[in-house]
């Protein structure tokens, strides 16, 4: 019985994990929200290319996105 439940605890915790990543990575709806009209604004070509060019495309137009989206990226420690 041993061998049935370590897959499935192992198995439970790498969902849980990549999930906990998953939304690490991304932002919460709210975050997305203070940001979104910035990245369309000034890194719509980057898009397609990841959250980590997006989020470098938001650092390098740090003058120029707003107040709020800024604030996400400092709670970010970005």
């Amino acid at each position: 019985m041993y061998k049935f439940f370590l897959p499935l605890i192992l198995l439970s915790m790498s969902v849980s994990t990549a999930a906990l990543a998953q939304q690490q990575r991304s932002g919460t709806p709210e975050e997305q929200a203070a940001c979104s009209r910035d990245v369309q604004r000034h890194c719509r070509p980057v898009i397609d290319q990841g959250d980590f060019a997006v989020l470098a495309c938001l650092q390098q137009n740090r003058d120029k996105i707003s107040k709020a989206c800024d604030l996400v990226l400092k709670n970010h420690g970005q």
